[in-house]
């Protein structure tokens, strides 16, 4: 089915009971067993399975076209099930462009555990070939990455990786199933902060982890282990509502990327704007490679206002209609100076301000940029 039918009706289903036909929510923590001990219905305890939660589990892997998913109370305890799953002194190859979170959790928690990490721009796939160790048990892929907007192509790191028998995770937050699917493109794994487009109200925190192979042996049954055991799982009303959002995502998404290569190409001839990383743009270095991966060029942008630092800072503080605020993938626009929410660490240019681009008119958001670069610029 395409994706506008899957995003309807997967994890969907009238009641049985009443014939409701809005998904009900569960708020069960626990479940009864028959007089011989059994479970019947599947489920046992809250934090080993939920039915609203399986709902959700399974439009996301529908979406995604994977063979199972596991929900998780946000998109980085999704990725740390991924890289729990890892044992110790085994190696991961990572994108030096990405959330910084997750570059922070490579660096600060878990290289403490042993877990080594090698970055590299994972534009260039020599770099990744010599980055690769007897040690590799993982490479991960974040595309369009965070916050510069590069270009991976995940098919052909996909056939690096398998060609050296290692599994491979794409974050595909920023594409979503609608505009990108990594699993049809070779990956083993992908996650979700669901907390931004799946949901898409900045209303609930949320991520999942969807897989290609769910076999026994597989990466993704021992994240499964660690799901029931970690317990670090979403709320069924969590759950509900991501789903809730899930069911509008592929219109959205269309709106959210006609909004952004709008802004894009306004912002790619403004005097005071130095430069523009948006892949729908034909001067993007990975405009020929996201086209064939994805269906259409996302919704987020960001870009580098002259005058540096001190200029971009007056640019986001000058601006109406979008909201000063750390996320992205909700239905308001959203601006942020990304340097200074990384710290003191970041490797983002400090006159670099990233866009989430909302559902309001495109040409009110262009005349709020507008006014503000000639103000602040």
């Amino acid at each position: 089915m395409n994706i506008e039918t899957l995003a309807v009706h997967s994890g969907s289903a009238a009641d049985a009971a009443t014939g409701a036909v809005a998904p009900p929510l569960y708020m069960s923590t626990t479940f009864e067993r028959d007089a011989d001990g059994s479970f019947p219905s599947g489920f046992v305890y809250g934090r080993s399975g939920n039915p609203t939660r399986q709902a959700l589990e399974e439009c996301v892997r529908d979406l995604e076209g994977g063979v199972a998913a596991a929900a998780f109370a946000s998109g980085m305890a999704a990725i740390m099930s991924v890289l729990q799953a890892l044992s110790a002194g085994d190696h991961v190859i990572a994108p030096q462009d990405s959330y910084h979170g997750t570059a922070h959790l490579l660096r600060a928690r878990l290289a403490r555990w042993r877990l080594h990490t090698s970055f590299v721009d994972m534009t260039d796939l020599a770099q990744i070939r010599q980055a690769i160790t007897p040690a590799t048990k993982l490479i991960m892929m974040e595309t369009p990455s965070n916050p510069l907007l590069k270009i991976t192509d995940v098919a052909a790191v996909a056939d690096l990786a398998h060609q050296h028998g290692i599994p491979c995770v794409c974050d595909n937050t920023w594409a979503t199933p609608a505009l990108q699917r990594c699993l049809d493109l070779g990956a083993d794994l992908a996650v979700h902060s669901t907390t931004k487009y799946l949901g898409g109200h900045s209303d609930v925190t949320g991520g999942i982890v969807v897989a290609a192979n769910a076999d026994e042996d597989s990466l993704f049954s021992e994240i499964r282990r660690i799901q029931e055991d970690g317990g670090a799982v979403p709320s069924p009303f969590d759950c509900w509502l991501i789903l809730r959002g899930i069911r509008t995502l592929p219109y959205r998404m269309r709106a959210h990327c006609a909004n952004a290569g709008r802004l894009a190409a306004f912002l790619n001839e403004h005097p005071g704007v130095r430069q523009v990383f948006y892949p729908g743009l034909p001067g993007h270095p990975g405009h020929d490679i996201a086209a064939r991966q994805m269906s259409a060029f996302g919704g987020m942008l960001s870009f580098r206002v002259r005058g540096g630092m001190d200029a971009a800072f007056r640019v986001a503080a000058r601006v109406n209609l979008f909201t000063r605020a750390t996320s992205l993938g909700s239905y308001e626009s959203l601006i942020e100076h990304r340097a200074s929410v990384e710290g003191p660490a970041s490797a983002t240019p400090d006159d670099l301000l990233r866009v989430s681009v909302g559902l309001e008119h495109p040409d009110d958001l262009i005349a709020d940029l507008e006014q503000a670069l000639d103000y602040g610029g």
